[in-house]
């Protein structure tokens, strides 16, 4: 097999899992342009359209999903030539890609990465942010970080240290409204609320009241897709709002948000770290494990001696 097809099946198998040349191009670290080249000559060898194509969509032929399985299983089987390599080196070394949702890759991972960098400075990162559920075996990811249930057996999990959810607002607003002393006492008072990105479903408060835990969506003036600017606003005096402990921990620091209705807070135990079976032998991948584990402890640490 000549590289050029190689390459192309490479691109195909790509393009036809993540549905656009843009978003294989992201994967594969390359040009749209690139794989949409890769992927023409593919064709052109092979005698067959691999796609159809319009402005807006990119689908698979009848020709093309026959072909695709047999794609991702060839790419499976040169990763895992791949892992067997980096394992027999032993120290870790190459490219380890990582995804997480975006609060926990911007105040957990990334204050991580130069220390763990300084402790395996052969290991280039490749840490991917956002609220879209990935398929980290298609996509050729190495380790993702998620919050809830999981669902794929194909994937080995470990559980990471628990957070707790709990409402924050800023001194000046809780001195001009007053302070709720029950999650009844929230229709009296302005909320800012989070949007899920990849539902577009408001973020349901929960509160642990007794023996059970309720959950509400506030009406809410304001509601923003991500958690920081969730933040930023009630620190700025926007209201009353809900986030998870470490997105907090920052701004209670510097005293710009205090804890409310901490002992209706819920402690969650549904974050973890999940990688592929093909990973289990990656010196990066462990040595991330660990350092992540440890990172997630320290950092609940944090928040707990902050009294949230």
């Amino acid at each position: 097999m000549v590289l050029e097809r190689l390459t192309g099946l490479i691109a195909f198998a790509r393009a036809g899992s993540m549905g656009s040349y843009t978003a294989a191009a992201r994967s594969l670290s390359i040009s749209p342009s690139a794989v949409s080249k890769s992927v023409q000559r593919l064709e052109r060898d092979l005698g067959v359209s691999l796609f159809t194509r319009t402005t807006r969509s990119l689908t698979l032929t009848p020709e093309g999903r026959d072909l695709h399985e047999r794609a991702l299983r060839l790419l499976r089987d040169a990763d895992e030539i791949e892992q067997v390599a980096m394992a027999a080196r032993s120290e870790p070394s190459g490219t380890l890609r990582i995804a997480a949702p975006l609060p926990i890759g911007v105040h957990v991972i990334a204050p991580a990465l130069p220390a763990f960098r300084r402790l395996h400075p052969k290991v280039t990162i490749d840490l991917r942010l956002g609220d879209r559920f990935v398929d980290i075996i298609e996509e050729g990811i190495d380790v993702a970080v998620r919050i809830g249930d999981l669902a794929d057996s194909r994937l080995l999990s470990r559980s990471l240290a628990p957070h707790r959810l709990c409402c924050f607002a800023a001194p000046a607003y809780l001195a001009r409204r007053g302070t709720p002393m029950h999650p009844d006492e929230l229709e009296g008072h302005d909320t800012v609320n989070l949007r899920y990105q990849s539902t577009g479903q408001a973020f349901r408060w929960p509160f642990q009241i007794g023996e059970r835990v309720v959950e509400v969506v506030p009406p809410s003036g304001v509601v923003i897709d991500v958690s920081d600017a969730v933040m930023a606003t009630l620190a700025a005096g926007g209201g009353i709002g809900m986030s998870a402990s470490f997105v907090a921990a920052p701004y209670v620091v510097r005293g710009e948000l205090v804890p409310v209705l901490q002992e209706f807070a819920v402690e969650r135990h549904n974050i973890t770290a999940i990688w592929p079976e093909s990973r289990r032998a990656n010196p990066a991948v462990r040595a991330f494990l660990t350092a992540l584990q440890d990172v997630f402890q320290d950092q609940m640490r944090s928040t707990a001696s902050l009294s949230i």
